[in-house]
């Protein structure tokens, strides 16, 4: 490995060839590789607006802005507070019917 003051260390060309992906990596990349990722997200969007969630999102958000005063809050600020909440609250339903998906388009697709 290479080091560096700035950043963390680099991993040298025979660390890499070496290391086998994991397992979350392999589905990670089938799922960029085939666009079901795209699709995913896009089902987890249209997912969330109907239930409301994100028009609760931005009302937290909006309150919070209101409290610190606009002009004292960065965005920053907002993922740190708002994060913990929003991923408390996502519905049941949304989280499996995501997770339905994920397991269907395993069982269809080889992994290696």
């Amino acid at each position: 490995m290479r080091a560096s003051i700035n950043r963390p260390p680099t991993p040298s060309a025979e660390e890499d060839r070496d290391k086998e992906p994991s397992l979350g990596e392999i589905i990670n990349i089938k799922l960029l590789e085939s666009g079901e990722k795209e699709k995913l997200m896009e089902l987890l969007r249209e997912r969330l607006v109907e239930c409301g969630w994100r028009d609760e999102m931005k009302a937290l958000c909006r309150a919070y802005a209101r409290k610190k005063g606009r002009n004292n809050v960065t965005v920053d600020d907002l993922i740190h507070v708002i994060t913990p909440k929003g991923r408390a609250s996502v519905p049941d339903s949304v989280k499996a019917e995501l997770l339905q998906r994920i397991r269907s388009f395993l069982m269809s697709t080889t992994l290696r």
